[in-house]
């Protein structure tokens, strides 16, 4: 923040209804150039735009992937080298975009960091992100560019069989325009990347910003590579069962190698981990406690999205301060949601209905 700005700022602190002529008329400088400052102050996060309202510097900022899935579902048990009865839906995606859009629609201030084109892409993107409330203007737009593509074929049951990821934008994401938004890096309450990042991004996110705190989501084993000598620097990480093997380097084939594997992250620096089982649940594990959750046996209408809403719901609870049992119990039903549903986010999520989810729960027990 510049000089000029903190003194704009501590005006408006002082008097929110002051206006633009009466900051310049005390500052000695022209209206214009306090509109200037004051939409710097909006883009940096400080101020909500309008009626000077001030920023709470409760937001989560998301840098990741954004990006347009297409996605076959096909009727019955697929046919390779054949065509398949289906149906294609197109709906925005990109995990990084998807954990953003179900944060939004739990009700937490979302910033999104990504890149997509001005094509017909990068438009369903933006109008999607807008309608679910994520906050799209720190994003990278870049002209005569394709945004990326998600191109994937599901089962009967609603399972990834096979995919094609054409995500070379979101190279153009690099440390110089990251080094743009560090104020709104800095001003978050919670950082979530994922690995479509590039290597040098990460590394400088993760070393320039050490006292923040960072959820990790790996994405895929090749990519979640990137971070195996930097894993110590996150808060939490939500790795399936084959990307903690590529990042402890333990081959998991039963309860005693998973317990390895979560020590191996633990002891790296890594406060929390919970280790995705599919249909078995959620293995979790921190310096103090360490449990095992079985998953709740629902149809699979598309299994997508379920890990996005999951780590959404991991950031919901901490910005909420909920407890460990609370958080699983939470996520866990924010995932199926996203199971249960045909789009990639469930457009019926919501924090009510996870939270009474959380609540049947604890009466249970």
């Amino acid at each position: 923040m510049t000089s000029r700005e903190k003194e704009i700022l501590s005006m408006i602190k002082q008097n929110s209804m002051i206006s633009q002529q009466e900051i310049a008329d005390t500052l000695g400088i022209a209206r214009s150039s306090v509109a200037v400052h004051i939409a710097n102050l909006v883009k940096k996060g400080y101020i909500k735009g309008k009626g000077y309202v001030l920023g709470d510097n409760k937001y989560v900022t998301v840098i990741g992937g954004a990006n347009v899935d297409i996605q076959g579902f096909s009727f019955e048990e697929l046919r390779f080298k054949d065509s398949n009865p289906g149906k294609v839906k197109v709906s925005a995606g990109g995990v990084g975009r998807n954990i953003a859009e179900n944060l939004s629609r739990l009700g937490i201030q979302t910033k999104l960091i990504s890149a997509f084109g001005d094509d017909l892409y990068g438009e369903k993107i933006t109008i999607e992100c807008r309608t679910a409330g994520v906050d799209i203007e720190n994003c990278l737009v870049l002209k005569n560019s394709p945004s990326s593509s998600y191109l994937s074929i599901l089962d009967g049951n609603g399972d990834m069989k096979v995919a094609i990821s054409d995500m070379d934008i979101i190279n153009e994401l690099n440390i110089d325009f990251i080094k743009s938004k560090s104020h709104i890096i800095e001003n978050s309450s919670a950082i979530v990347i994922d690995t479509n990042l590039s290597q040098g991004v990460i590394e400088y996110l993760l070393n320039n910003f050490r006292h923040k705190t960072f959820f990790m989501d790996t994405v895929s084993i090749t990519k979640a590579r990137k971070v195996s000598e930097l894993i110590g620097y996150f808060h939490t990480i939500k790795p399936n069962i084959y990307e903690t093997e590529e990042l402890t380097g333990i081959k998991i084939s039963g309860d005693n190698e998973l317990r390895k594997a979560a020590e191996v992250l633990i002891n790296k620096g890594v406060k929390r981990v919970f280790i995705s089982l599919g249909s078995k649940g959620v293995f979790y594990k921190d310096q103090h406690i360490e449990k095992h959750v079985d998953a709740t046996a629902i149809k699979v209408v598309n299994a997508t999205g379920a890990g996005d809403a999951f780590m959404a719901g991991l950031l919901y609870c901490y910005i909420n301060n909920m407890d460990i049992d609370e958080t699983i119990v939470f996520s866990m039903s924010a995932a199926e949601m996203a199971l249960s549903h045909e789009n990639t986010i469930n457009p019926n999520i919501s924090a009510e209905k996870l939270l009474e989810k959380v609540r049947s729960d604890r009466n249970v027990k």
